[in-house]
């Protein structure tokens, strides 16, 4: 029978059949999925088949993995050459971002917004804890917003601590699979709980001594939300490396950019120190935001290295 992938521990997943019923499922034999070199060849989000071994228990084999409308990868922070899959068949993904307590840096974000547009799954961008921020996270906020909002991402500033911004979100919500992430420490485990009331996700405060959120959520999972929808919680990631992404695709994914390829002089131009190039004059004629330039140049010289944003 037809059921969907709701929590992966490595080896046995949890999964929901078309009646609703949930069962404690493993693989039968070595799956693998469209060439990819992946630590998990399912994911949440996976639609596939089982078979109940006994009439009655709520155990299953997985016998095939249904094909996926889109998935999401990371690179693995284990094995080098090897991807990760975040989640699959997502409607959206929403990134819960901080400027303060822990601070989520740009480069993270564009991080994040590449990962979306190789993978074409549309971006959201919250900036919770607004509670606490002053005049300099403020008038950060501001810029960033005008800045993602001008690229066409959803953003959205809350504060889940004062349930502030939440109604806005609970709409785009309704009727979609999204995924859901950040660092750890941006409260996004308060934030599933808000949307979860009765789940009791595990929450936990922000390391004092690094400033960096502590993990709390250990494997991704799905949950239905009550007016409709399901959302993917997924461990707080510290660093994002890209995953089969050439130097020479990285401007493909950022949208203005992307729109410009075609007034470079050369075809292979990678936008750093070649002549005519259009996307540079962009940048100084201030058409594309120059932290957005930045973010185009760590990313390259990091695709290939093992240092992050």
């Amino acid at each position: 029978m037809k059921a969907l992938v709701y929590r992966s521990t490595g080896s046995w997943y949890t999964v929901k059949d078309e009646q609703g019923n949930l069962h404690n499922a493993r693989m039968k034999g070595v799956f693998k999925m469209d060439d990819i070199t992946s630590t998990n060849p399912i994911a949440v989000g996976d639609e596939v088949l089982i078979e109940v071994e006994n009439a009655g228990e709520t155990t299953a084999i997985i016998t095939k993995i249904l094909p996926r409308r889109n998935h999401i990868n990371r690179q693995s922070p284990r094995v080098k050459h090897h991807q990760h899959i975040i989640a699959a068949n997502v409607d959206q993904s929403l990134l819960i971002a901080t400027l303060k307590d822990p601070r989520t840096s740009q480069g993270f974000i564009d991080r994040f917004l590449v990962v979306c547009e190789m993978y074409h799954v549309p971006a959201v961008v919250v900036f919770n804890k607004t509670d606490i921020y002053r005049q300099k996270e403020e008038k950060k906020l501001e810029a960033l917003s005008e800045m993602y909002r001008s690229l066409s991402y959803g953003v959205f500033a809350i504060s889940v601590e004062e349930n502030s911004g939440l109604e806005a979100l609970h709409h785009i919500l309704k009727n979609k699979t999204t995924l859901i992430s950040g660092h750890s420490g941006v409260g996004k485990s308060t934030f599933v709980n808000q949307l979860l009331p009765g789940q009791a996700i595990k929450t936990q405060d922000v390391s004092g001594w690094s400033g960096k959120g502590m993990h709390t959520t250990t494997f991704a999972t799905m949950y239905d939300l009550p007016d409709d929808g399901r959302i993917i919680d997924t461990p707080g990631i510290r660093e994002l490396a890209l995953a089969g992404l050439e130097k020479e695709e990285l401007s493909h994914y950022f949208p203005e950019m992307r729109e410009r390829l075609n007034d470079c002089r050369y075809n292979n131009c990678m936008h750093t120190n070649e002549p005519g190039c259009a996307i540079k004059q962009a940048v100084i004629d201030q058409e594309i935001y120059e932290d957005r330039y930045v973010s185009y140049v760590n990313i390259l010289d990091s695709i290939g290295h093992k240092g992050y944003t």
